[in-house]
């Protein structure tokens, strides 16, 4: 079981900055991959960054430039730095982790609530 709560979501200007949270507990060995996700015309989410296998990190087209994703593993944190916000990036965003299951050899997909996210222009 893992719970994951994100935090920092807000209303900003377009042009300006958030810094959102996503904090982690549980069972969180194992982990293959963490990162935050939004929803999108035409898809359910879609990837905004995500830290995968070996610290790799990647990021949704319109983002890069703008967004850097970054963890504390000390407090099992990870971030999202967003600048030079757009109106276009308006949405929920949601943490999300991947694990791996030792005991059902099975990865599994947590999510957390959603912090929203509102850019003003």
């Amino acid at each position: 079981q893992v719970q994951l709560v994100e935090s920092g979501g807000g209303v900003v200007q377009a042009g300006g900055s958030l810094r959102l949270s996503c904090a982690a507990s549980g069972s969180i060995f194992r982990v293959n991959a963490m990162g935050w996700y939004r929803p999108a015309p035409g898809k359910q989410r879609e990837l905004v960054a995500v830290f995968t296998g070996g610290d790799s990190t990647n990021y949704e087209e319109s983002v890069k430039g703008r967004f850097t994703i970054s963890r504390d593993n000390a407090a099992n944190t990870v971030y999202l730095q967003m600048n030079s916000l757009k109106p276009e990036d308006t949405a929920v965003y949601y943490c999300n982790l991947v694990k791996y299951d030792v005991l059902t050899a099975h990865t599994y997909n947590y999510w957390g609530q959603g912090t929203q996210v509102t850019v003003s222009s």
